[in-house]
């Protein structure tokens, strides 16, 4: 898995490109946390490059949402392609994840 960061339109933006498992879980982590560490406070996650995301790339995105909501972070995927899509809804996570097509503008 490969991770970039960028800034568009006010939003800090992790772009994920290859496959979200066991093995690369860690990387987002530590990506995430050092987001919360300068204090952004929309942080959103590109998918359009994800291939898979296995149930601990998802514990990723899940364990991260009371601190998001603590801290007032609006948080979003970016660009989910239908089969990763469609693992959430069975999931039922898309209740809890906002999911979005494009970046808003700031």
């Amino acid at each position: 898995m490969n991770l970039s960061t960028a800034q568009v339109n006010g939003y800090y933006v992790i772009s994920v490109e290859g496959d979200l498992d066991a093995s690369s879980a860690l990387q987002l982590d530590v990506a995430i946390k050092k987001a919360l560490e300068q204090k952004v406070s929309k942080l959103v996650i590109d998918c359009g490059k994800l291939n898979y995301v296995s149930s601990s790339g998802l514990g990723v995105f899940i364990s991260y949402l009371s601190d998001f909501e603590t801290n007032k972070v609006y948080f979003a995927l970016l660009h989910v392609q239908e089969k990763i899509l469609n693992t959430l809804n069975i999931l039922g996570l898309t209740k809890l994840l906002n999911i979005i097509d494009k970046i808003p503008n700031a």
